[in-house]
């Protein structure tokens, strides 16, 4: 059997990991926001529980459950957070790799890049991180490279900045 006029032959690309992971100082940052906002919720919790009158008894194991979720998220998040995202800026394409439960993975080629922007929050000052945002011409919304060392972050900035503007195309 000939495969004349089949048309193309595809070959199936690998598609490697981005090369660079995030700050180390994002594990302490993740974990100390989780247990900011995890925090708030349980002590919401037990304040509905014992302030609401004639709570029925399998309630307690609904707050218990909500504690020990907060936990886990705490303790566990932050680590498989940290072994997930990476990220990789090189003269074609922005790469980054993030998530903890589901992942994402997304790549712009700098052609396509409008903007780029950097956010620390006073939380993230206080660990030295970083955040840089990645406009691009899609559909798909901007990139964004979490817990960056606040040094690499201006770095990566200032190298985007230098390959965009070098860059003959409109980024539409």
């Amino acid at each position: 059997m000939s495969d004349e006029g089949a048309g193309p032959v595809v070959h199936a690309a690998v598609l490697r990991e981005p090369a660079h992971r995030v700050s180390p100082q994002a594990v302490p940052f993740w974990r100390v926001s989780a247990l900011i906002g995890d925090a708030v919720l349980v002590v919401a919790v037990v304040v509905a529980y014992v302030l609401i009158p004639d709570v029925p008894g399998w309630t307690l194991v609904l707050v218990l459950l909500v504690a020990a979720a907060a936990i886990a998220h705490v303790v566990l998040m932050p680590q498989i957070r940290y072994r997930v995202h990476r990220w990789e800026v090189t003269d074609t394409a922005v790469h980054t790799r993030s998530g903890w439960i589901g992942r994402e993975t997304r790549i712009a080629p700098i052609s396509r890049v409008q903007t780029v922007d950097s956010r620390q929050g006073a939380l993230m000052r206080l660990f030295g991180l970083a955040s840089i945002t990645v406009t691009t011409a899609s559909a798909a919304g901007p990139i964004t490279v979490d817990c960056l060392d606040a040094d690499t972050a201006r770095e990566v900035v200032a190298r985007l900045t230098a390959i965009t503007a070098a860059t003959e195309d409109d980024a539409t």
